[in-house]
């Protein structure tokens, strides 16, 4: 009797310690419009932004949810389109660090909170589960809104890449992705987060299930890599090289699995999601080459 007391005890104890770090993973720390573009301005010039002719919009998702949507119209009329999605607790500002070299590459730019982040209703984090299928709502939008588009393309930093990836599952109507940063799946980054604490890595296992019981979702299903193996849409994936929250094996791992083709491009001396920032000339000579070699395939 004791030892079944004890059992039950323990087994509380752990439903308890993984229904928490469910929550933890779940939860979104917001940050508001302002925040975000002090950060930005703090790390780059931003004068430029101010002064482009800007549209401000909305598109439900495949639930109802509202998505906060803005267009940034380049100053020379051009017909190429790319839809940016930013990296987790950020908001749109933080997609403006990649746009001034989209527009310079003559695009105009599509950026937008993902859910649960900027001016969007809060909600929790699926890492891609639902992200995905936003973005392919956002995809479909913007074609049907932009119908003279001759060339689209998306990026995506950290969430946003890994969102960029997994909607490749339904073969969306785009050219290209760029996805910087992303994880090929959210139980090795937590499993990695885990043991940097002396935590063993079944307790991540324990905490899916809590998460599939509390959310409907478990971390099994936020696997972007598991998008590629059909997939024929080129993608370039940058990482840096000294990032050690999301480990560049990411990005290798999803090069591999891919159908397509791909490149991947280390930056080095850069962590997480600091690639542009740290070396930008390089970051713009491998997006624009990639370009250029996409452009040239569809030609052929």
């Amino acid at each position: 009797m004791v030892a079944l007391i004890v059992v039950v005890a323990l087994l509380v104890v752990l439903y308890a310690f993984g229904t928490y770090f469910a929550a933890f993973t779940a939860r979104i720390p917001r940050q508001t419009l302002e925040h975000a573009r002090a950060w930005q301005e703090e790390h780059y010039d931003l004068s430029w932004y101010d002064g482009l002719n800007k549209r401000d919009y909305t598109v439900e998702s495949y639930d109802g949810y509202v998505l906060h949507v803005q267009l940034l119209k380049n100053p020379t009329p051009t017909r190429r389109y790319m839809l940016l999605s930013h990296g987790y607790t950020d908001n749109r500002f933080g997609a403006l660090k990649y746009t001034r070299m989209y527009l310079d590459l003559g695009f105009n730019v599509i950026v937008y909170d993902l859910r649960g982040h900027g001016e969007n209703e809060a909600t929790f984090c699926t890492y891609s589960a639902r992200e995905r299928k936003d973005l392919l709502a956002l995809i479909e939008d913007s074609r049907a809104r932009y119908s003279d588009m001759t060339l689209f393309g998306i990026h995506g930093e950290s969430l946003g890449a890994a969102t960029s990836v997994a909607v490749l599952e339904y073969k969306p109507e785009i050219d290209f992705v760029v996805a910087d940063c992303g994880f090929s799946n959210i139980r090795d980054v937590l499993v990695g987060a885990a043991k940097s604490r002396h935590t063993p890595a079944w307790f991540v296992d324990v905490a899916s299930l809590c998460f599939k019981l509390r959310y409907g979702y478990s971390y099994g299903q936020m696997r972007p890599i598991d998008s590629l193996p059909g997939n024929q849409i080129p993608i370039l994936f940058i990482h840096g090289a000294d990032d050690s929250f999301i480990l560049p094996a990411h990005s290798e791992a999803m090069s591999r699995a891919t159908a397509g083709y791909s490149e991947v491009r280390l930056i080095e001396g850069a962590e997480h999601a600091k690639s542009i920032l740290t070396n930008p000339d390089k970051y713009r000579e491998y997006v624009a080459a990639f370009i250029e070699r996409v452009e040239a395939g569809r030609e052929g």
